[in-house]
């Protein structure tokens, strides 16, 4: 349409009068990807490294845990307008408050993206952030053992404009199969059956990291405090990559994922860990027990170096341990 025509004045005519303060451009202080952190948070590949400008925090090198004073020099220095909380790799309980005081100094909104902890959080198992942040956002496959998808809260004076960043903003319209099914899971998780559940996750993922370190396996921060936990491999195993010990526990039926460490030196494509987690297994039925066998049997592969006999022996113990748990069709 070219400048000046009826379509385009129209456009002016229409523009939201807070536009300028929404602007593209502004500052996110957020968890560095390689630290934990998730795409969705700024990485420059993702449009929201793209619309915003961003300076990272990371995890303390020798502790491997979020440093409080180094968030709020950073905060201080670079004067964001949103800090982000939350993460896909990072296995310890976050400090809700101590955001939210840093936040309020230096004039920041807060988000906390609690999408892989929603669950624990439902169950009064992790410290919630409701109370505090702005802004909370979560996934409600993970956890939550619901539907692929997703939930944004926020404080009432952001509603309206929250919805209407949604539609039309973003979504053309609702799938309301995933609506009742997000409310199914919702309802799920008000019943006492569900903290014990998200409780019994927690014991397996600390049968199964205590295994692991009794293994000599490394851990980043030395364990976990949630479902979660992220193994070094450069200690023990210093030729072998994530994306290696990744496809041999595969072909073993033991399914992990590559994942960067915090100062990894390897690519992301290759990356020096592994992120392994236990709610699955719960699901399934699956107790402390299992997760020290499961330990030992990621270790023979491991140690094996995915040697086609040691695989194919330990994956034959997977499908018998598995078919001691089925899952479940109704």
């Amino acid at each position: 349409m070219r400048p000046g025509s009826r379509f385009d004045e129209a456009e002016q005519r229409e523009k939201h009068p807070d536009e300028e303060a929404r602007t593209p451009g502004d500052m996110i202080l957020s968890l560095h990807l390689d630290h934990g952190g998730h795409l969705s948070h700024g990485k420059h590949v993702n449009i929201s490294g793209k619309w915003f400008r961003v300076t990272t925090y990371g995890v303390d090198r020798k502790t491997g845990r979020i440093d409080m004073d180094e968030i709020q020099r950073l905060a201080r220095e670079c004067k964001p307008k949103l800090i982000i909380t939350g993460a896909s790799a990072y296995p310890r309980e976050w400090n809700w408050d101590g955001f939210a005081e840093i936040a309020k100094e230096v004039g920041a909104l807060l988000l906390a993206d609690i999408a892989h902890i929603a669950g624990l959080v439902a169950a009064g198992l992790h410290p919630s952030p409701v109370p505090v942040a702005d802004f909370v956002t979560t996934t409600t496959h993970k956890t939550l053992r619901g539907p692929r998808g997703g939930i944004t809260m926020c404080t009432e004076e952001w509603k309206k404009k929250i919805n209407s960043a949604v539609f039309p903003g973003l979504q053309g319209g609702p799938l309301m199969h995933i609506i009742a099914a997000k409310a199914v899971a919702l309802g799920e998780a008000l019943r006492p059956e569900f903290k014990a559940y998200q409780q019994l996750i927690l014991d397996n993922a600390q049968a199964l990291s205590e295994s692991l370190l009794g293994r000599g396996l490394d851990l980043v921060s030395g364990g976990t405090d949630t479902h979660l936990m992220l193994v070094d491999l450069r200690k023990q195993y210093p030729e072998v990559t994530g994306a290696m010990a990744e496809d041999w526990l595969g072909l073993a039926n033991i399914v992990v994922n590559k994942n960067m460490i915090p100062f990894d030196e390897r690519k992301p494509m290759h990356a020096s860990g592994l992120r392994i987690g236990t709610p699955a297994l719960t699901t399934r039925g699956m107790g402390p027990d299992e997760m020290r066998k499961i330990a030992e049997l990621i270790t023979r592969v491991l140690t094996a170096e995915g040697a086609a006999a040691a695989v194919e022996s330990v994956r034959g113990e997977v499908i018998d341990m598995c078919a001691q748990f089925p899952q479940k069709t109704h």
